[in-house]
């Protein structure tokens, strides 16, 4: 999964994400309600973590823009303020969950896990040329054909689909399933799109995953 986490703390933002990166996912960080918006609208995720008091606003603040834009994103509230009055404001501005600091790092993984699962199950099929992705069993289709995806193809997969006959350049991609750290040198977008099209391609069908010279990648709308 892509986590998203808004936490302004060095120290709590280290303890998640060590513990979310552990389990395979790719966490992106944000400090503040403007950079959160900002990734949030223009990025895709599958769960944010939403801590309450930022440097330049409130939680709500970022929940009351992304909340519309975004209705099936599952976010999750990271609070030290406990008291019901405040977990039902922020549920009524459309949270899905909350849980008050200082948590064990279990129950935040079962909560994403959980959470992931109910944004999934609104939307789980992505359809586009030909593919079917389904979101929930992460298995990919071509025509009838079923192929099952190791996770970085899965996510990989996944995010090219959600952008239908858009061009993704590499850094895009490696931003998006890799994170912002990894070695921008690196060929491994190249190698799982190569992995990609050995399960996808059949003989007499065109690349499920098309090369625009130069530029970068595109599922065909």
């Amino acid at each position: 999964m892509r986590i998203l986490l808004v936490e302004d703390e060095d120290r709590v933002a280290s303890f998640v994400m060590k513990g979310l990166t552990a389990e395979g996912h790719a966490v992106d960080r944000a400090s503040t309600v403007a950079d959160a918006v900002a990734l949030a609208l223009t990025r895709d995720f599958d769960v944010v973590l939403l801590d309450l008091l930022l440097p330049d606003g409130h939680g709500r603040d970022v929940l009351t823009v992304v909340r519309p834009a975004k209705p099936e994103l599952p976010v999750i509230v990271l609070s030290a303020l406990s008291e019901v009055e405040d977990k039902v404001e922020l549920l009524d501005l459309g949270a899905d969950d909350y849980l008050a600091k200082p948590f064990a790092f279990a129950e935040l993984s079962a909560r994403v896990r959980a959470n992931a699962r109910q944004g999934q199950a609104t939307g789980r099929e992505l359809r586009t040329n030909g593919l079917t992705l389904d979101t929930r069993t992460r298995v990919a289709r071509r025509g009838e054909r079923a192929v099952d995806l190791a996770s970085k193809e899965f996510s990989l997969l996944e995010y090219l689909m959600r952008h239908p006959g858009q061009v993704m350049t590499r850094q895009q991609l490696l931003d998006a399933v890799w994170g912002f750290d990894f070695d921008t040198a690196s060929n491994v977008v190249d190698v799982y799109v190569g992995y990609l099209r050995r399960k996808l391609d059949a003989p007499g069908l065109p690349t499920a995953i098309e090369t625009v010279r130069g530029a970068g990648y595109r599922v065909p709308a």
